[in-house]
């Protein structure tokens, strides 16, 4: 499997990643603060259309042994919200979110677990994303994101954030047509 997203649509980019599970614990991994503060953000969710999501990103304290975020991502090194609804929820196979509402963004995160043997296949899928910025940004995001998660749920300490995501970043510039 590639481990680069592939863009579906003109707005849209999906990634795929085979995780150790089982799905329980992958899905506890997407919805527990705790958890999910380990490898993306804290924050509640109200697993119920239409409840509330809060994202609360702490990207510099993500990882050990890191480095300093890059200048064009100094902006999101300290403390970030974001905030959206669930639109589905079916645990422990699928979870479907807008994103960023808080700052007028209409995008939506589509989470889709299926089991994979002892393993799990995740399909992520970010749609209705408003530029090709936005795309480059979210999949280089989610692509070193869901490395880390990848890393948490094995028990391997995953490599720093900031110094994975920049070249990561770079990649998809080049992958995303202009």
């Amino acid at each position: 499997m590639n481990d680069f997203g592939i863009v579906t649509a003109p707005d849209t980019v999906r990634i795929e990643r085979i995780l150790p599970g089982p799905i329980e614990r992958v899905w506890a991994y997407l919805t527990e603060s705790e958890k999910r503060g380990s490898w993306l953000a804290r924050g509640d969710m109200d697993l119920r259309p239409g409840g509330e999501v809060e994202l609360v990103f702490h990207n510099n304290q993500l990882t050990e042994n890191d480095v300093a975020p890059p200048a064009k991502f100094e902006k999101y090194g300290g403390e970030l919200r974001s905030h959206g609804h669930v639109v589905e929820c079916d645990p422990p196979r699928l979870l479907v979110f807008t994103w960023d509402e808080s700052v007028g963004g209409d995008s939506q995160v589509r989470m889709e677990l299926a089991p994979k043997g002892d393993d799990v296949q995740l399909v992520l899928t970010h749609s209705r994303l408003a530029s090709r910025n936005g795309m480059v940004s979210v999949s280089g995001g989610w692509h070193t994101h869901l490395g880390i998660l990848a890393d948490r749920l094995a028990g391997r300490t995953p490599a720093g954030f900031w110094a994975t995501l920049a070249p990561i970043n770079a990649e998809y510039e080049k992958r995303i047509p202009a």
